[in-house]
């Protein structure tokens, strides 16, 4: 991080106060005998400054990398976002003046009067490859630029999951959020209304299961690699032949590769329950393909051992009749099958998938 710099401090504070400001001292809290040289996130400075000839005071707080959900500067963002606004609703909480963020170049921006962030981004051309697999499912033929589309996927994780990466905090990170957050397993199975076909123990069930999975999985830090992270047909666009781009990866930037591989791979059972309830003809040839090409490309057998809960999160997004509410029931109850049966088996084996299904 940059040294504060006291001519860019006056300058923030200036225009956050309406008023010339000149910066007396800059300290560490709690510490004001010791002059301020060099400043690292995670160490609170007190400010001594003067405005309209009167003395003031403030502390600038920033939050250090870390484990407990603060290793990416978003996760950082987000608790000083909150702490700006909640600190002001409590009676006798000491007052947040703003929140603001570090520019490269050590400059101050004032974020302070944000009600919400959005995010700008190019635009891509392209259809999404679920087009391909609403045509397969709806007309049962298989082109040979399904099989080229399906290999460039394949090929493209096979290279983004090559070389391991040495963060294991975020490893067990994405592990326990696969549990417990709430995009993931738990948030889902509490986005489930009531509903007569899926009795709320079957829900716990799957959770008790997962959870279980969790302390399997937590040790492996090893198998950490660069991820998408929703790797989904909605978030891929194809345009000619095998070109593609991919869109909204989600959850952080490295993770567990089972996470990308079952993602994509599950629609293509999805696809297939809703054509004939099962996983036969041209979906199946994908589906097994793809498995076999990744194993084989990566020699990673182990993913097999590790895919259960993976399965189970996507299972959980598919059978939920708020994200698909004209999914007819047999596809939930084969899908419910699916997830309970991998989650209750050691080894995930792509060859067995409809009689996980019970198809």
């Amino acid at each position: 991080m940059p040294d504060l710099n006291c001519q860019e401090l006056q300058r923030y504070l200036g225009s956050l106060l309406h008023a010339p400001v000149q910066i007396l001292n800059l300290t560490e809290l709690g510490r004001p005998g010791k002059d301020l040289k060099h400043y690292g996130y995670g160490v609170p400075i007190r400010i001594d400054f003067k405005i309209d000839g009167q003395p003031q005071t403030a502390v600038l707080h920033t939050m250090s990398p870390g484990p407990f959900g603060h290793e990416h500067m978003a996760d950082r963002a987000g608790e000083l976002i909150w702490s700006h606004h909640a600190f002001n609703q409590l009676p006798r909480h000491v007052q947040s003046l703003d929140i603001c963020g570090f520019q490269k170049d050590g400059k101050l921006i004032s974020a302070g009067k944000v009600e919400e962030f959005g995010i700008l981004t190019g635009y891509l051309e392209g259809q999404t490859y679920s087009h391909d697999l609403e045509r397969i499912r709806d007309c049962g033929g298989l082109t040979e630029l399904d099989i080229s589309r399906a290999d460039a996927l394949c090929d493209y994780l096979v290279q983004i999951h090559k070389e391991p990466q040495a963060a294991p905090g975020l490893y067990v990170r994405r592990i326990r959020e696969l549990v417990g957050h709430g995009e993931c397993i738990m948030g889902i199975t509490d986005s489930y209304a009531d509903h007569p076909e899926i009795p709320s123990g079957l829900l716990e069930r799957i959770e008790h299961l997962a959870v279980a999975w969790r302390w399997k999985l937590k040790k492996l830090t090893y198998r950490l690699r660069t991820v998408h992270g929703d790797f989904h047909p909605w978030n891929i666009l194809f345009r000619a032949g095998a070109e593609f781009s991919v869109l909204d990866r989600s959850r952080g930037e490295v993770g567990e590769p089972a996470d990308d591989l079952t993602s994509i791979t599950l629609n293509y059972v999805f696809f297939s329950l809703q054509r004939s309830g099962r996983l036969e003809g041209g979906f199946e040839r994908l589906f097994r393909r793809f498995w076999e090409r990744y194993l084989e490309r990566t020699g990673d057998q182990e993913i097999l051992r590790v895919a259960a809960p993976f399965i189970a999160f996507r299972g959980l997004v598919m059978a939920s009749p708020a994200w698909y509410p004209n999914l007819p029931e047999s596809v939930r109850h084969k899908l419910f099958s699916l997830i309970v049966t991998v989650l209750e088996n050691d080894t995930f084996d792509p060859a067995q998938v409809n009689r996980y299904c019970g198809a």
